[in-house]
Formats: C-alpha cells, sequence, structure tokens
C-alpha cells in the first residue's frame, strides 16, 4: 500500500468542487469527497489502475475518472507514494495545465 500525497493546488479544486457540488447536487451531496476518498484508497492499493495521460513536464502522468461525478484525477507515481495533482471535470476539453 502506498502512501496518497495531495498538491495544494489539488487540494483546492477538490474543495472547489465540492463546495459546487453540495450546493448544486442536494440529492449526493457528499458525492465528490465520498467518491474522491474512495480514488484515494484504490489508487493507494492499485497505482497504476489510472490510464497514462503523459505530457512532457510529467512523462508518468495518469488519469482516473470518476464517472459518478464526471471528474478526473490526475497522478503520477512517485517511489513509496502517489501524488494527486488535479482535479478536472470532463467537460472542461483539454486537460488542466499542470
Amino acid at each position: 500500500m502506498l502512501d496518497v500525497e495531495v498538491t495544494p493546488r489539488a487540494a483546492m479544486q477538490i474543495e472547489t468542487a465540492a463546495a459546487w457540488w453540495a450546493a448544486n447536487r442536494p440529492a449526493v451531496p457528499d458525492a465528490i469527497r465520498s467518491d474522491f476518498q474512495e480514488a484515494k484508497s484504490l489508487l493507494s492499493h492499485e497505482p497504476a489502475v489510472g490510464a497514462r495521460s503523459s505530457t512532457a513536464r510529467y512523462p508518468e502522468l495518469r488519469r482516473l475518472y470518476l464517472s459518478r461525478v464526471r471528474y478526473h484525477i490526475y497522478y503520477r507515481v512517485r517511489p513509496g507514494k502517489v501524488v494527486i495533482l488535479a482535479l478536472w471535470h470532463a467537460s472542461r476539453g483539454s486537460g488542466p495545465s499542470l
């Protein structure tokens, strides 16, 4: 099992998305937080589960799609840990600038 680290930028994106979701999706207000926590657990056990999404800056970049909320988690695997770099909604077109 690997540790999962969330960068400050990703943490801000998660908080922003969770607040919007809670205010606009009253049937499932905690969906972002819940799905993100499940994804963190999955990534800590199976870090290669996400699809490759390489960039010049991060050749080992991966992304995991959270289908219920339609967000991607962008991350990379480092020795002994998974580093979450961004949370990005699928409808936004191209991925985040990292």
